[in-house]
């Protein structure tokens, strides 16, 4: 029988939990979070994550925004689904179900790591039409093809094992498994977020959650497609992320050469983590050179 985290234990003291609420979709009990009046900017976190990611960035991004953050499918909060629905188009349909009854409607679209990929395969797919997207750190290119499918294969027997998931989120729950994958990204965070961190890997539902992401996770498609994306791409990009290779921004803008890169001196894969105020400056920006300029006759 699965562990999962619950709101009334894990989140009594969730950042930003007065923004929470819980909405069905997709045949799933979603864990939400909106704040702010504004155009609709979506923020999707990565694999093992959940909102926590965005606890310090939400908040300033709400002064500007109406901001919708949510925990993917398994992740946090919200339900875990079958594995078959942890694939890339799946997840993709199940978020865009969740906006749609949200009647929310993104004019900038954010996502960490894996966030990114679901937020591109949305765009691609037409089911979200923003301004632009920001992958920060994304995770877009697949293993080297050499290494590919042992990966796929060897995460798949592993999300078969039903002790798997419940082994690793033993091994998890010693806070210093949570401090030394964290450091491991490059990324120097404080410590209420390692403890959130740890509060959920200890939970097996949620490393389910993230193991079933890995079995069934196929970027070569998306890259394929790539091409065909009609809104802006910035691939923000941590000089310190040891998670995502740095140099593979320059592999996603060969497939799109109208890319953007920035690079954050420093920084780590959770760079939205670590610098707040950069990046929420950054998406600003962004927002801002997206925008038309004033007609002659509006112009003060």
């Amino acid at each position: 029988m699965g562990d999962r985290p619950t709101w009334d234990r894990e989140g009594r003291d969730w950042p930003n939990r007065e923004h929470s609420r819980f909405v069905t979709a997709a045949g799933l009990r979603w864990h939400v979070q909106i704040a702010g009046d504004g155009p609709d900017l979506l923020l999707i976190h990565g694999t093992a994550a959940a909102t926590h990611s965005w606890r310090d960035l939400l908040p300033l991004l709400a002064r500007r925004f109406r901001v919708v953050a949510l925990d993917l499918p398994g992740h946090g909060f919200t339900d875990l689904p079958s594995t078959s629905r942890l694939t890339l188009p799946a997840m993709a349909q199940s978020v865009a179900a969740l906006l749609q009854t949200l009647n929310v409607h993104p004019v900038l679209a954010a996502g960490h790591s894996a966030g990114a990929a679901i937020l591109l395969r949305m765009a691609l797919d037409g089911r979200i039409a923003p301004e632009a997207v920001v992958s920060l750190n994304g995770a877009l290119i697949p293993f080297a093809e050499k290494h590919a499918a042992f990966f796929s294969k060897a995460a798949r027997m592993l999300v078969t094992l039903p002790f798997v998931p419940s082994l690793m989120a033993w091994r998890a729950s010693n806070r210093a498994v949570a401090e030394r994958l964290l450091r491991d990204t490059g990324s120097r965070i404080d410590a209420r977020g390692v403890d959130l961190y740890a509060r959920l890997i200890r939970h097996s539902d949620h490393v389910a959650a993230a193991l079933g992401m890995m079995a069934n996770w196929d970027l070569v498609p998306l890259l394929r497609d790539l091409p065909r994306l009609r809104c802006r791409l910035v691939l923000v990009v941590g000089a310190s992320d040891r998670t995502i290779p740095p140099a593979q921004a320059e592999k996603v803008r060969a497939r799109l050469p109208s890319a953007r890169i920035v690079t954050l001196p420093g920084l780590g894969h959770l760079a939205h983590e670590e610098r707040p105020q950069v990046v929420a400056d950054l998406l600003l920006d962004i927002h801002a050179q997206a925008r038309p300029a004033p007609a002659l006759d509006e112009a003060s």
